[in-house]
């Protein structure tokens, strides 16, 4: 079987849709899209028929992409008010018999149970290790033999009252929802490699208005908080200062200020009309001041945040999120955090852009889950499938591994 996956993000900002195969360890990218989003604000559902709107919008573009309906996914859900909890659990094995997916998923299920209080709901939970009688340590135990299975995992939990609206919108557009994660674990499985999967760093994403941080020990998620800031707090800047409104004063940052002045050009300027006799000269170094002094700020945070969260030895800090697109990004990170921070690098062909770190990333979470569970699975079928590369098979573009190890 073909394994096809739809990975859905949903921002404040935008809708990103990402569709690729798995194969091995081989990544295809199938096709991808951004549209603006509407009724969502602070990633929470704000207004159900805008956001539902949006999504359909988003899901029309991929499907003249690929030629097929796209009636699965796996989505992203907001990190507000949510748990994080160590668990164990336990359960007998038949004898004679080697360790298979299902009794994974059932030691699992004995580690959940009675462990999500009813107000929430389960996002995710991420084995830490198995193990088998007196074998400890176990990262995948199919295959061994034994009286006992056990596990030490992470759950998340979020509530309801978050995630239901979320979901309500998914069910408006006839979408069925396979698999919910926080974004940051997506953002994470994008990044990782065998260093990151040893050691403890920080993810941080600054979305339109809030930014996630989260923390990850031998990649798995074990604290995260959210700033009440984002890319939007650059908008209100260039507006107040230069007098633009903030469509004008996105447009500005996005396509004419640079992130850092070492890299903007003093010589540079652009004229915008600000009213019906009003012209306001703008030079790139000025604005790029301006930018750079807010980046700096939010950073600052995200490094407080990230002291506050752990007292330990961080080994890396990834930062993702559309903003740090912007040239010049890379330096101020580097410059405010330390050299070992860096921005993501999603050089993936098929989207080469980290605002679709969070959509693409927790398909490569799923596909890793379903390999655990010794399940294989597919989010179209074989008809789907073949309308699909016979619709555009010129489509298909490789999506680099990265040296990742992100097994579970």
């Amino acid at each position: 079987m073909r394994k096809i996956y739809t990975g859905i993000d949903i921002g404040s900002d935008n809708i990103k849709i990402v569709v690729a195969e798995v194969d091995k360890n081989n990544f295809y990218v199938l096709a991808s899209t951004s549209i603006k989003s509407k009724g969502i604000k602070r990633g929470l559902v704000v207004n159900r028929e805008e956001a539902a709107k949006s999504l359909e919008e988003a899901i029309t573009d991929i499907e003249n992409q690929i030629g097929v309906r796209i009636d699965k996914a796996i989505i992203t859900v907001p990190s507000h008010g949510r748990k994080l909890q160590i668990v164990s659990g336990n359960i007998k094995l038949k004898e004679n018999t080697r360790i298979s997916g299902k009794d994974i998923n059932k030691v699992l299920e004995d580690a959940v149970y009675g462990n999500v209080d009813e107000e929430d709901e389960l996002v995710t939970v991420v084995p830490i290790v198995f193990n088998v009688d007196k074998k400890d340590n176990l990262f995948d135990p199919k295959g061994e033999e034994g009286k006992e299975l056990g596990v030490k995992a992470v759950i998340g939990v979020a509530p309801k009252r978050y995630l239901y609206p979320f979901m309500t919108v998914f069910n408006d557009c006839n979408i069925e929802i396979v698999d919910i994660v926080f974004g940051s674990i997506g953002d994470y499985h994008i990044n990782a490699n065998k260093d990151t999967d040893k050691t403890l760093g920080a993810i941080i994403n600054i979305g339109e208005e809030t930014i996630n941080v989260s923390i990850f020990n031998k990649k798995i998620i074990i604290k995260n908080e959210i700033i009440k800031l984002g890319s939007k707090n650059i908008d209100n800047d260039i507006s107040y200062i230069y007098g633009v409104s903030l469509e004008k004063a996105r447009e500005l940052k996005e396509n004419f200020a640079v992130c850092s002045t070492r890299y903007a050009d003093v010589n540079d300027t652009i004229e915008v009309q600000i009213s019906d006799n009003e012209m306001v000269t703008i030079n790139q170094e000025d604005i790029t001041k301006v930018v750079e002094s807010r980046i700096v700020e939010l950073l600052k945070l995200s490094k407080n945040q990230i002291n506050n969260l752990t007292n330990r030895k961080i080994s890396y800090i990834i930062v993702t999120g559309g903003i740090t697109e912007l040239t010049g990004f890379g330096s101020v990170v580097e410059n405010t955090l330390g050299i070992n921070a860096s921005i993501s690098n999603d050089t993936i062909m098929g989207i080469r852009n980290n605002k679709f770190s969070s959509a693409a990333g927790v398909i490569k979470y799923f596909d890793k889950k379903m390999e655990l569970r010794d399940k294989v699975y597919s989010m179209f079928d074989k008809n789907q499938i073949d309308s699909m590369m016979n619709f555009d098979s010129g489509n298909m573009v490789p999506l680099e591994e990265n040296n990742s190890s992100t097994e579970e």
